[in-house]
């Protein structure tokens, strides 16, 4: 280590654990951890930066700080979570080994106890509604959070172990060692603020600003990427449970198919405490195509009369909008380079398969696993692509990359054009004649109304074959 100043000695003002709801005690941090020989010799800042402070960095962190090695986790907000878009559930069992009382711990809005699957369209809904008790005892299986407090925390522990939180900081590109090329740090939008350490960690994010900067994304295409747009509305606690059906602590999922306006995509309702978060996620050609805009969808969306009733009067406290990677398995980047890993949504680990949307837990068990491998590495002396190549088999022998390689198709069914605007017209189509009644007509077969439907949608018999032999392959 050089004798030059402390990245926070130099800027005391880099240094925010918590939002400002909960403001630090102690805002300014003591000096960053003096590096350990990591057999690069000396000239290095810290023995692992980690770009991004959302779930996948964090998780990193942390147990690299408890390895006892020095980490400095960067954050391009003023505090983590500041800049993420969430209204959804973390399944956060994939906590149990790191954080074992972690439910007990992270702040968590509601525990999911009634999940809905609902297909909109037009006027009419048909919804499969699943309740379950259990959910909400432990083990537990998802809830809701915001992402401002589940960021802060989960960071929050990974300071308390030692790591060194920098936040309102950009990462604006790599350094490399001029012989070898090797990642030796990173540029930062500071005033010398050149960060140096053997291994960086990017964990920056979807559509990854340094991954793309290191070779390993050449095909970030935007038929990978879906945009998600989201609404907080607040209502009081009592009228969200009555609306709902739940009560205490027990929450509701509500994931859509449909509802978006002809625009491929999906929509979701979540009850938080004492607000709702709904929005949509769309296909970005399609909306690019449609020239319309996501907060129309989301009114449209509103006002259907199957979530009207669900939303109306709820005062808007929150809009935001934020890219989603859903082009699964085949659409991830290299996860390996000389010096850096990638992890979470710089890696595309988000799991978009219709019947599983996740994507939190992926980031957390994909950033453990990263935060495991820097350890390994540093403690062999060895940060090349060879000497990180356990990364990859610690996510292989995982749910990380083996739910993703299982679901590899489930991307391109479930956002085709057949699954998003003829599907839903077919069964709705079809569960509505079934259950109308057409006195003084007698009734018809479910065969019948099943070929008058697919000749009115223009759904075709092999097309149907075709398409469920796939979701077979994928989900069977």
């Amino acid at each position: 280590m050089s004798g030059s100043p402390s990245w926070n000695d130099r800027y005391p003002d880099g240094h925010l654990a918590m939002p400002p709801a909960r403001p630090s005690t102690n805002p300014v941090p003591s000096p960053a951890p003096q590096p350990s020989d990591a057999g690069y010799g000396s000239g290095y800042d810290t023995d692992v930066i980690v770009v991004g402070a959302g779930p996948a960095g964090a998780a990193a962190a942390l147990v690299v700080a408890r390895a006892g090695r020095s980490v400095m986790l960067l954050e391009r907000g003023p505090f983590p979570g500041s800049k993420n878009l969430y209204g959804g559930v973390v399944y956060g069992r994939v906590l149990d080994e790191l954080v074992p009382d972690w439910a007990e711990q992270a702040p968590i809005q509601r525990w999911v106890t009634r999940r809905q699957t609902m297909i909109l369209t037009g006027e009419r809904a048909l919804a499969i509604d699943f309740r379950n008790q259990n959910w909400g005892r432990p083990p537990y299986n998802g809830a809701t959070a915001l992402r401002p407090e589940f960021d802060a925390w989960l960071a929050g522990l990974a300071e308390k172990e030692g790591a060194t939180l920098v936040t309102s900081t950009v990462a604006t590109g790599l350094l490399r060692d001029p012989t070898s090329g090797r990642i030796i740090g990173v540029r930062t939008d500071r005033p010398d603020g050149d960060l140096r350490a053997p291994l960086v960690i990017a964990a920056d994010g979807v559509n990854s600003f340094l991954a793309k900067e290191a070779g390993l994304y050449p095909n970030a295409g935007a038929r990978h990427f879906t945009l998600g747009a989201k609404e907080v509305l607040s209502l009081p606690r009592g009228e969200i449970e009555a609306r709902f059906g739940v009560r205490d602590r027990d929450g509701v999922d509500i994931e859509i198919l449909g509802g978006t306006g002809g625009v491929g995509g999906g929509g979701f309702v979540y009850t938080n405490l004492d607000t709702i978060s709904v929005g949509v996620v769309l296909s970005v050609a399609d909306l690019a195509a449609s020239g319309r805009r996501p907060e129309d969808l989301i009114a449209g969306l509103k006002a259907h009369p199957a979530i009207r009733p669900l939303v109306e009067g709820g005062e808007l406290v929150e809009y935001g909008a934020h890219l989603i990677p859903e082009g699964g398995y085949d659409a991830m980047p290299s996860l390996v380079a000389d010096g850096m890993l990638v992890t979470g949504d710089a890696a595309a680990m988000c799991l978009a398969a219709g019947i599983w949307l996740e994507g939190v837990n992926f980031a957390i068990g994909s950033g453990a696993a990263a935060g495991r491998t820097a350890v390994e590495a540093l403690d062999a002396h060895n940060t090349s692509v060879r000497g990180l190549a356990g990364y990859r088999r610690r996510l292989e022998s995982s749910f990380v990359l083996a739910d993703h390689k299982k679901l590899r198709r489930a991307p391109a069914l479930v956002l085709g054009d057949r699954m998003q605007k003829q599907y839903p017209e077919l069964i709705c189509g079809i569960v509505e004649d079934m259950f109308t009644v057409t006195n003084p007509h007698p009734k018809r077969g479910l065969m019948a109304i099943a070929r008058y439907r697919m000749r009115a949608t223009g759904v075709k018999l092999r097309d149907l074959v075709r398409d469920g032999a796939a979701a077979l392959r994928t989900f069977g």
